[in-house]
């Protein structure tokens, strides 16, 4: 049986960092790996930033999110079937931030993937810089997806306080947790709280085997119904020596938005450059390859404010916002 980790955590939590150097500690074992992607459309720029991992021993898969729900469901259940036909150790999972826990579950129990495949670990990636108080929504979708997991990983730890940012981290999810009506309640033994540069074999290790819990909960939305706060930005052209600029000044107007992350691809030259930028880490890199586009997350975001910013230097006259 092929184990299948799924890595959960609301928009912007840092999934996609963590996949990469879970993905490299697996590799580094020798293992032969596929990293399954989910997103809201057929623009996955996750993708492009794990480029760089696509090996013999590890494939890059997408799945297309958005429309029908069942329709995505199947398509989940096609990319399963297609890569349970092949010889893996390990698949990992990275859902769109909006995600309902029972397409996973139940995905997995239906015949012939229950001949392929077995629940490895689930793992939620909780941001250290998260709000204390985050929209109805969200705050559904923070404990839905946690609910399950085997261990809770907090992000981007850097400082002397990552004590004091686990136990806001585990009182705010057991508040969230009461709201959906869940029984569970985390403590800090079930979260990992260090810098992800620190992170050891014996870390990766031990979440390969963290398993995961069966938690029942009220449902109180559909993954169709959540404002998704996701924006793309498409036909961007900027020049390099002003995309750290636009960007800034995007992040520091309040008229657009909280903004929780700008991520893309940007065509400079003959090379593209991938852009992923939070509130509290920057990084521009090139890749093999990409589309033109940004995409920004967060709550209450205003498109039209964000055109007004990109239209003073974007010099691709087919720009379109959505």
């Amino acid at each position: 049986m092929i184990k299948i980790d799924l890595i959960t955590g609301i928009l912007g939590s840092g999934k996609t960092t963590f996949i990469r150097k879970y993905a490299r500690y697996l590799l580094s074992k020798g293992m032969r790996i596929a990293i399954l992607e989910n997103d809201f459309g057929a623009v996955n720029v996750d993708m492009m930033m794990l480029q760089d991992l696509s090996s013999e021993n590890c494939q890059l898969a997408m799945i297309v999110g958005g429309g029908d729900p069942d329709c995505h469901k199947r398509r989940f259940k096609t990319q399963l079937i297609n890569l349970g036909m092949q010889s893996y150790d390990r698949i990992i999972m990275e859902p769109s931030g909006i995600f309902d826990m029972d397409e996973f579950f139940d995905t997995l129990y239906e015949s012939p993937v229950d001949k392929w495949f077995e629940v490895g670990s689930i793992i939620t990636v909780i941001d250290s810089e998260m709000s204390d108080t985050l929209t109805e929504e969200y705050e559904y979708l923070l404990a839905s997806e946690a609910s399950c997991c085997g261990k809770l990983v907090l992000s981007k730890l850097c400082g002397n306080d990552n004590a004091d940012k686990a136990e806001r981290a585990v009182e705010h999810i057991n508040r969230a947790l009461m709201g959906i009506q869940c029984s569970r309640r985390f403590t800090k033994s079930d979260i990992i709280a260090k810098d992800w540069r620190s992170l050891t074999d014996a870390d990766f290790e031990a979440l390969m085997n963290v398993g995961y819990r069966t938690s029942s909960y009220v449902k109180q939305y559909t993954t169709e119904s959540i404002d998704s706060s996701v924006h793309y930005f498409m036909h961007v052209r900027l020049s390099e020596n002003i995309i750290s600029k636009v960007i800034d000044e995007i992040f520091n107007d309040t008229e657009c938005g909280d903004i929780s992350r700008i991520k893309g691809a940007l065509p400079v030259g003959e090379k593209w450059l991938a852009v992923n930028i939070t509130k509290t880490e920057s990084k521009i890199s090139e890749v093999g390859e990409g589309q033109a586009v940004l995409i920004v997350i967060g709550q209450n975001i205003s498109r039209e404010k964000i055109d007004a910013h990109l239209k003073k230097y974007n010099s691709d006259p087919e720009y379109i916002s959505i």
